[in-house]
């Protein structure tokens, strides 16, 4: 695919000197008797013979293809790449980028900062189609900021309903209100709208990005970042840059082999029928529990008690989960960092497995994929299209009748986009990045009660994106009904800190919701904005 606007921006920003050196030499480590091997002494520093020189760096590459070849890969991890990237869309960082768990991402946000209009990816389209797609863009960026305005005084009021003391000085909150209607109106915006970042990854995690860069949903996006970020580690390291495979083509992954198979990536009828099926599961929930060991709380209590060296006569089940998840107990759970990976007590959560079927927003499950410890079956997004739309909208639009009609218009107006560009020719993967934010996004996820109870801190915050924040609530009602004894414990930081003697309470300072959350038994939550 060919760009009308800029193309990605990629820039590597800091890295280890010498990853290639640093991973032979890490393998060496693991055989070396004399001790620790140094990438120095892998690449025949100091060696002023050639012949003998040349000899240490063929053993350094036997070495390096043997272990690549074989699997043994953690030697490719000690390296890491952090690299600034710019006008890169939202829809590839949340397709690929952000869809696994090693890595690490500081991205500007769409909740607090404004998007500036033309800050999207456009592909080199002519004639109707261009036409189409960038008027589509232009009604999109347009209804964004008509509906900023028009929330504005919704979200005012339901702010100082909560915080009257506040209504005395308006002009003093009022870019934080904007920003209460600004993280409603994105929902209108294109998943074409470009992010900026700062993203970190492994040697291995690199290589792995390079075989699998063309993946069904944007393959030609994600091929020419990820390009760029390999050429870049060759610049650093040629000899890391040998590592590199050819990247597969679309046709050799079981994904696209697959829907080819059922008919194509995009199937209207086919992607109704699944969405009716799952909605139906789903019912009244954002987010539903439908796989859990029965036995959990016991294994988790019996775990307790294999790591204390502890009889069950002089531990009981319920005085070992208490002891595990009651922040009272287990003051640790009210540090400010999550300690429980690294605490022997802690690491006991690990034993209960929850397995959830959601339906999010793409916007909303951009920042749901991002607790890579509970990791999804993120969809091939072309999927679950049809010729519908099919969107999630917040709650703030419902409240106001002319956001509403805006807000469906725009995206009735969208989906007609999308068909017109298909019509015209156009593969439905390239109009796909005409989707709004708001698109629904359906899929399965996991975690262990000990990634979910930490999710859940963050997440049941009153200051959390609203829809993770339903679902959090979801599931931590339905995991209390299962298993009421851990269940009980999945809290909101306030009520964790407030119950582990933290003080402050609240720790988002001047953030504070203005509900004291830790008052109130997680059955009455009823967040109104």
């Amino acid at each position: 695919m060919r760009l009308a606007s800029p193309p990605p921006d990629v820039r590597l920003v800091d890295a280890f000197e010498r990853p290639y050196d640093n991973a032979v030499a890490a393998a060496r480590t693991c055989y070396a008797a004399k001790g620790i091997v140094s990438p120095a002494e892998v690449a025949g520093a100091g060696i002023d013979d050639a012949e003998e020189r040349e000899r240490v760096l063929a053993r350094r590459d036997g070495i390096a293809r043997s272990i690549y070849q074989a699997g043994h890969h953690t030697v490719f991890q000690h390296a890491h790449f952090q690299f600034a990237i710019d006008r890169v869309s939202r829809h590839a960082l949340w397709a690929f980028f952000h869809a696994h768990p090693f890595y690490n991402s500081e991205q500007v946000s769409q909740r607090y900062v404004r998007v500036r209009k033309g800050s999207v990816l456009v592909p080199e389209l002519s004639g109707r189609a261009r036409t189409l797609y960038e008027t589509t863009i232009e009604r999109q960026q347009d209804a964004y900021r008509a509906l900023t305005e028009l929330l504005f005084p919704v979200a005012a009021s339901i702010f100082h309903e909560i915080f009257p003391a506040r209504a005395r000085q308006p002009e003093r909150w009022r870019t934080e209100i904007r920003r209460k209607a600004q993280e409603a109106a994105r929902y209108v915006l294109p998943v074409a709208t470009w992010a900026r970042l700062y993203h970190t990854i492994s040697g291995i995690t690199l290589l792995r990005y390079h075989r699998l860069c063309r993946q069904p949903d944007v393959p030609w996006e994600v091929a020419d970042v990820v390009g760029k970020m390999a050429q870049a580690v060759r610049r650093l390291d040629p000899d890391f840059g040998r590592l590199f495979e050819r990247p597969l083509d679309a046709g050799e992954l079981p994904e696209a082999r697959t829907l080819d198979r059922l008919g194509g990536a995009f199937d209207p009828d086919r992607a109704g029928r699944f969405r009716a099926e799952f909605d139906a599961a789903l019912g009244d929930r954002v987010s539903r529990l439908v796989g859990w060991a029965p036995e959990g709380e016991a294994l988790t209590a019996q775990a307790v008690r294999d790591l204390l060296g502890a009889p069950r006569s002089a531990l009981s089940d319920d005085d070992a989960i208490a002891l595990l998840a009651d922040p009272s107990r287990n003051p640790l759970l009210g540090e400010a960092l999550n300690l429980t990976t690294l605490s022997p007590l802690s690491r006991a959560m690990h034993h209960a497995h929850y397995t959830f079927r959601k339906k999010l927003s793409h916007t909303a499950d951009s920042q749901d994929q991002r607790h890579r410890m509970t990791p999804g079956s993120r969809p091939v997004l072309l999927g679950q299209l049809s010729d519908e739309p099919d969107v999630i909208a917040p709650s703030l639009i419902a409240r106001c009748e002319p956001a509403r009609r805006l807000f469906d218009e725009t995206v009735a107006a969208t989906w007609d986009a999308l068909g017109a560009l298909r019509r015209e020719g156009i593969p439905v993967a390239v109009a796909a990045y005409l989707l709004p934010n708001a698109v629904a996004v359906r899929f399965t996820e996991s975690g262990d009660y000990s990634a979910i109870r930490h999710k859940h801190a963050m997440r049941l915050c009153w200051n959390a994106q609203e829809e993770i924040w339903r679902a959090s609530l979801d599931e931590a009602l339905q995991i209390a009904e299962v298993h009421p004894r851990l269940g009980r414990w999945l809290l909101p930081p306030c009520a964790i800190r407030e119950r582990a003697a933290t003080r402050p309470w609240c720790p988002e300072g001047a953030r504070y919701c203005g509900v004291p959350v830790w008052k109130m038994p997680p059955g009455e939550y009823a967040r109104r904005l």
